[in-house]
C-alpha cells in the first residue's frame, strides 16, 4: 500500500472541476494528483501560532513552538528557559521542563483551570484485563454525552447536601481522566451559581498545592469558570511552582514589550534566556484549512466563504464544494475525538458506497441543508457557559489578526444527538444532498 501514500508532503492547493467532477490537488513540490473525492483529515489543532510580539525572530538562542519540538534532543540541563503560555501544552511542558532546567521562567497571560490526570504505569496483567473489555468499553462510550467513559451526573449541584456535594467533588478530583469535567453534576456547565461553587472548590485545591499564596492566586482563573474552557490535565503542575528554579511572571501586570537577541524584555525587566519555548496555541479549526488554497464551484474560495460565515453540513460537507468531505470539520462533534473520527469515517464511507452502487459522481450539500444545520448547531449550544467565554472553541485567538469575533465553532450537543441527525440523513437516502 506504500505506493498509494506520499509522506512528508504539503498540499498547496485543491481545485474542483465541475466538468470532470473531480479535484486537482497540487503539492508544494509541484506534483499534481486528481481524484473524484477529496477527504480532509488535517486536524483542528495542527497549525501553530506564535505570539504577536515584536522581535520573535531576533532571539539568538534556541526557540521553538511546542508543536514543532526539535527532533534532536534538547539539552535543558543548567539552561535558563522561558515558557510563554500556560494552556494545555504549556502545562505539560512546564511540569516536565522544570525537572531538568537550571531555571525556568513562565510568562502567563491567562491561567487555566487544571485537574490531576492521575496517570500511572499499566502492568501487563492489567493491560490484558483492559483489552478483554474493549467491546463493553466502546459500547459505553457510544452511550455517553461526549463519547468518554464518563458521563454527566443526572443530579443538580444543589439537589444534594453540601456534604454529599463536596464528597462527590473530592472523588472526581482524585479520579483518573476527564471525569471531573465530563462526569460532573448536570448543571455545572450551564448554571452560573453551580459553576461558581465548582470553581471555588478547585481554587481551594490550587491554594492547597501552591506554597506561595501570591503565586497561587495568579494561577487561579478570574475571567472564566471551571470547565468553560478546555481543562488541561496535569501531573504535579501546581507543585512545579514550589520549586526554587521556577518563576511565574504575570504579563498582565508586566507586559512583554519585545523579544530581544538575549531574551525577553518586559515593562519591568529584561530576562536573559538560553531557550524560549512558545506554548502559544494554534490557529484552531480553520488554520489547517486556511493554509491550503481550496477552490470549489466557479472558483469559490473556502477561506473567503468561511470569512463571511462559518457553516457546514454535519461538519462533513460544504455547499459550493462538491465531493469534498471533512473529518472533524467545523461544527462537527468534538469530545472523545478518536470515537468521533471513527463515526465520521464510517458515515463518509457509507455515502461513497451508496454513490458507487448508483453510479453517482457528485455530492454537494444544499444551501438549505447547510442553513438548517447551522441553526441546529446554535440551538444545541444554547445555555452553555462555554459559549460565553473567549477560547479557540468559540473562534477567538488573540494571536491572530481578524479573529476577535466570538462564534460557535464546534458542535455543542450530545454525541447521541449528533449521530442521530447524521443517521437520519443517511436513512433518508441523503435527501439533503444534491447527488448526481
Amino acid at each position: 500500500m506504500i505506493k498509494y501514500i506520499r509522506f512528508s508532503s504539503d498540499v498547496r492547493s485543491a481545485l474542483y472541476s465541475d466538468d470532470t467532477r473531480s479535484w486537482q490537488i497540487q503539492l508544494q513540490d509541484g506534483s499534481i494528483y486528481r481524484s473524484r473525492f477529496l477527504i480532509t483529515g488535517i486536524g483542528i489543532l495542527s497549525e501553530p501560532t506564535l505570539p504577536k510580539i515584536e522581535g520573535v525572530e531576533s532571539f539568538e538562542g534556541h526557540s521553538f513552538h511546542t508543536s514543532r519540538w526539535p527532533h534532536t534532543p534538547v539539552n535543558l540541563a543548567g539552561k535558563k528557559v522561558a515558557v510563554v503560555g500556560t494552556g494545555a501544552t504549556g502545562v505539560q511542558t512546564i511540569q516536565e521542563v522544570c525537572k531538568d532546567a537550571g531555571h525556568i521562567t513562565v510568562f502567563q497571560r491567562r491561567p487555566n483551570w487544571c485537574a490531576p490526570l492521575h496517570n500511572s504505569n499499566i502492568k501487563p496483567d492489567d493491560m490484558k484485563v483492559i483489552r478483554s473489555g474493549y467491546k463493553e468499553m466502546f459500547e459505553l462510550c457510544a452511550q455517553t454525552r461526549a463519547g468518554f467513559l464518563h458521563t454527566v451526573d443526572p443530579r443538580g449541584t444543589f439537589e444534594v447536601s453540601e456534604k454529599e456535594r463536596y464528597a462527590f467533588w473530592e472523588h472526581l478530583y482524585a479520579s483518573k481522566g476527564f471525569g471531573i469535567w465530563q462526569g460532573n453534576f448536570k448543571d455545572v456547565l450551564t448554571d452560573p451559581k453551580a459553576n461558581k461553587a465548582m470553581s471555588d472548590f478547585v481554587a481551594d485545591k490550587i491554594r492547597g498545592r501552591v506554597d506561595d499564596p501570591e503565586v497561587a492566586e495568579k494561577l487561579i482563573p478570574k475571567d472564566h469558570g471551571f470547565g468553560t474552557r478546555r481543562v488541561p490535565l496535569e501531573t504535579n503542575y501546581y507543585e512545579s511552582y514550589n520549586r526554587e528554579n521556577v518563576e511565574l511572571i504575570d504579563i498582565n501586570e508586566t507586559p512583554i514589550e519585545r523579544i530581544t537577541p538575549r531574551g525577553i524584555l518586559t515593562t519591568d525587566n529584561e530576562f536573559e534566556f538560553d531557550i524560549i519555548i512558545y506554548a502559544t496555541g494554534f490557529n484552531a479549526i480553520l488554520g489547517s484549512y486556511d493554509r491550503i488554497d481550496i477552490a470549489g464551484v466557479n472558483g469559490c474560495r473556502l477561506k473567503e466563504q468561511w470569512r463571511v460565515e462559518l457553516s457546514t453540513f454535519l461538519g462533513l460537507q460544504i455547499n459550493n464544494f462538491p465531493n469534498l468531505f471533512m473529518i472533524m470539520g467545523p461544527h462537527a462533534l468534538l469530545g472523545n475525538n478518536p470515537r468521533s473520527i471513527e463515526f465520521n469515517v464510517e458515515w463518509i464511507t457509507d455515502l461513497m458506497q451508496y454513490m458507487k452502487e448508483r453510479d453517482l459522481t457528485r455530492s454537494e450539500a444544499t444551501p438549505e441543508a447547510v442553513a438548517s444545520w447551522h441553526e441546529y448547531v446554535l440551538g444545541q449550544g444554547e445555555g452553555l457557559l462555554t459559549n460565553q467565554v473567549d477560547s479557540w472553541m468559540t473562534g477567538i485567538n488573540s494571536n491572530l489578526e481578524g479573529r476577535q469575533k466570538r462564534i460557535i465553532a464546534i458542535y455543542r450537543g450530545s454525541q447521541s444527538s449528533y449521530r442521530r441527525r447524521c443517521n437520519e440523513v443517511a436513512e433518508s437516502g441523503y435527501a439533503e444532498l444534491n447527488l448526481i
